[in-house]
This record gives C-alpha cells, structure tokens and sequence, in this order.
C-alpha cells in the first residue's frame, strides 16, 4: 500500500484538526505522524544522538525496565494533572510511550492523548507497544509544537528538556499549547547543593550535550510564557514543576 492508499490511524485522524497546518498528505506509514521528514536541524548532543539511534532505543528500554520503580516514584502523580474525562493531553518527550498510554487511560475513550518526540526509533516502540484509538503519536519539532494554541487540557514533558540545546524554547511552546486553566508538568534532572552543583556545571559544559535547568530559571520562564501559578519542588537530584496557565477554560473532545 503506498502513500497515497494509507489510511491514517484512528487517534492520528482525531489528530488532524488539532494542526496549525495539516499536511494534504499525511505521512503515517510507520503508525505515526511525521511531520519532519529528511529535515536538516540543529544537531543533538550526544546523549540525545544515541537515543535517537535503534541501538540506542534498545539500551534505553533495558535501562527504563531496571529502573522502572525508581522513576514511578519519582514521576510526578497523574491526580495532580486533573486530567478531565474526554479531554485532550499531550505528552511531549514521549520516548517508548508509557506516559502517553498512561494519560490515554486518564481521559478515556472520548478523550485523546498525544505523545511528541523526534525519534523515529522510540516512536516505532510507543506505536507497537502503546497504539490504540485515544493514543497517537506524532514526530515534530518540541521547539516548535504543530498544534494551536489553547489545545489541550494536560501536558507533561518528563525527563527531556535536559537533552535539547534550548530547553527554554520548549517550556514557552509547552504553556502556549495548554488551555486556559490547563495543567503542565515538567520533570527535569537538577544540581541541588554546592557539589551537585558543580558536578552540573561541569556537564553542562562538557561536550555530552546536557543543559540542565535550575527552579528559578525554570519559574521564570514558565511564568513569562504565561503560567499564572507555578509550584517547584527538589527531590534529590529531580526537579518537578506544576503550572497553571492563566485562566480557567476547559476544552474536551467527543
């Protein structure tokens, strides 16, 4: 079946209308929307590179089963998102797709979850793995989200900004996508104390492509992109942050 003869998902259809510009063809071939292509981009650091290659994804998949209870622990709960039944959630970072598919379970069957990532090889894993009718994924720039604003009810962006060359551009693309009243979590890898700091420093200045954010900085750029409240909290190395934006409208599919 070529190009022009597939039909493109159910949750990729639903999809479709949420776009500041739908392609005339969409490219869903592999399960997945592509709305890059052979693009050329800014390069990735290393640690983004080797995730990014089929090698790469496969280590991240052992690593992710071993440390799995750990990162539970340290995700922040889905309770905190009030996340609305039948409502629209995005997942950007979505990596092999678990919390995509785990917001999917969140809005249920009239609602629609969406995970974003550049990784060809991570979203082959998230289809296989995670695809069903309210769960969808899409290849797209984080830096440049292809959604209109105020769409969607919940996002989160877990573990990721740390692995982008301007992470700031992320969180301001992030607040801008969310509805009115919409709830954001972030979860980044963060130096706290004056030796995790300068540990921090020294990879953030090391070739290994980290950028890694402190509570302040990241307040700061949430609440310049138009968060009306935001909440920071340090546990051990992880930084969590909850935003609010301003206002209090709610959007949800039927």
């Amino acid at each position: 079946m070529d190009r022009l003869e597939h039909v493109p998902p159910e949750a990729i259809s639903r999809t479709l209308p949420l776009l500041k510009e739908a392609p005339a063809v969409p490219d869903t071939t592999r399960g997945y929307l592509d709305l890059l292509g052979p693009v050329d981009r800014e390069p990735p650091g290393p640690i983004q590179a080797a995730w990014e290659s089929t090698a790469g994804a496969a280590v991240y998949d052992t690593a992710q089963r071993l440390t799995r209870k750990v990162f539970l622990s340290l995700r922040p709960p889905m309770s905190v998102l009030r996340v609305p039944d039948g409502g629209l959630t995005l997942d950007v970072g979505s990596g092999p797709g678990d919390i995509t598919a785990e917001l999917g379970r969140a809005v249920g069957p009239r609602g629609l979850a969406l995970g974003v990532d550049i990784s060809e090889s991570m979203l082959e894993r998230a289809v296989r793995d995670h695809g069903a009718p309210n769960v969808g994924f899409l290849r797209a720039d984080a830096t440049r989200l292809p959604f209109h604003d105020g769409t969607f009810a919940a996002v989160t962006c877990l573990a990721v900004l740390q692995l982008i060359p301007r992470p700031l551009d992320v969180v301001a693309e992030l607040v801008r996508v969310l509805t009115p009243g919409g709830r954001l979590a972030i979860m980044v890898p963060s130096p706290r104390g004056r030796l995790t700091t300068r540990i921090g420093k020294l990879i953030t200045d090391s070739p290994a492509g980290l950028v890694l954010l402190g509570a302040e900085e990241l307040a700061e750029s949430l609440h310049a992109a138009g968060a009306g409240t935001v909440h920071t909290r340090q546990a051990a190395l992880v930084l969590h942050a909850l935003a609010v934006k301003r206002g209090s409208r709610q959007l949800s599919v039927s």
